[in-house]
């Protein structure tokens, strides 16, 4: 069979069957279950009558169809794009369980996608529900999970909740199925689209990292503009001197883990009693000699003591994060009691 090595004299159907046969019989397969049958057809003839071609052809081949795609611009890759797309070759119900499986949370059944859902979220959810749909659902869920929901619901209402509990025998099938069905259509597509991290909080966290000079400017300019969410943000930051909140083994263990060096500049901007609870927490030994490197330090440069300090405040929320120490809420229900 002659070998092909002209490139002009390809057609376009050619050109298309010679990249499937390129990239592989897997991904060819899925790019197939794109096509409607007439394109099916046009590209398996081509492929068919391909015959012989040449190494130099399919790399001219490759470099064009590269060549393509970048002048187009970019590709953008969405949820919704994705969706679209999976849409053309698969039934509604498909879709929407692979689509809640990309978009979260996390999960491979209904009740442990459940688990990862925000309490405070489920039960504003569970409120507008019948007492025995709760009561079903609360079941399903992990016992801890359960009396944090239940404490969020109205007082009336929970204990509904609970008689229902009390009375219910096992459930049957069909009922779980059609309770499962209802969380995934409209409670986990809706919360797919609006679980976002809250703007407060989200700013809080940039706010941490400005320096002081340029956290104040934002911050007062923000007042002028809208003083509730000043006010939300600054209740949100963790700060430096927020690390006053930590117990004498949360300083220690984050003193292990610190740079002595960074420790020492980051406290030399620090309030006297947060100077006091790190000292009070090293050794006799170790606290005279930071105390004595501070003092040979001289005057620090603001920015320095900043970055310092932000870095210590970092390595404590990592730290909180793996669970090694605990940042206690003196405002709230974080308050630690000995």
């Amino acid at each position: 069979m002659r070998l092909r090595e002209d490139y002009r004299t390809m057609s376009g159907a050619e050109k298309a069957a010679l990249l499937l046969m390129s990239v592989g019989e897997d991904n060819a397969t899925h790019l197939f279950a794109l096509m409607e049958d007439d394109e099916i057809r046009e590209l398996s003839q081509a492929m068919a009558n391909l015959g012989n071609v040449s190494a130099q052809m399919v790399e001219r081949l490759l470099v064009e169809f590269a060549d393509q795609i970048s002048s187009t611009g970019s590709l953008v890759g969405n949820f919704d794009n994705t969706e679209r797309l999976l849409a053309k070759v698969m039934d509604q119900d498909r879709v929407g369980n692979i689509m809640e499986e990309i978009r979260g949370p996390a999960g491979r059944t209904m009740w442990e996608k459940l688990a990862n859902v925000n309490e405070t979220v489920l039960a504003n959810y569970l409120k507008n529900e019948y007492p025995q749909t709760v009561a079903v659902v609360l079941s399903k869920i992990k016992s801890e999970h359960a009396a944090q929901v239940l404490t969020l619901l109205p007082e009336p209402f929970a204990m509904e909740v609970i008689m229902r509990m009390l009375r219910m025998e096992s459930v049957q099938k069909e009922v779980l199925d059609d309770v499962e069905r209802t969380l995934r259509n409209e409670f986990m597509s809706n919360l797919a689209r609006t679980n976002r991290r809250d703007s407060h909080e989200l700013m809080a966290d940039i706010f941490n990292f400005l320096d002081r000079n340029m956290e104040s400017r934002y911050l007062t300019a923000l007042e002028e503009r809208n003083k509730d969410s000043a006010e939300r943000i600054k209740a949100l930051m963790f700060t430096f001197e927020d690390l006053g909140n930590l117990d004498p083994g949360g300083v220690q263990t984050l003193l292990r883990n610190g740079d002595k060096d960074k420790i020492a500049i980051a406290l030399k901007g620090a309030s006297e009693e947060l100077r006091d609870l790190f000292f009070s927490n090293m050794s006799e030994r170790a606290a005279k000699i930071m105390r004595e490197d501070m003092q040979a330090m001289g005057p620090v440069r603001l920015r320095d003591v900043d970055e310092a300090q932000m870095l210590l405040v970092t390595l404590a929320k990592d730290l909180a994060a793996s669970g090694e120490i605990i940042i206690a809420d003196t405002k709230g229900e974080d308050e630690l009691v000995y």
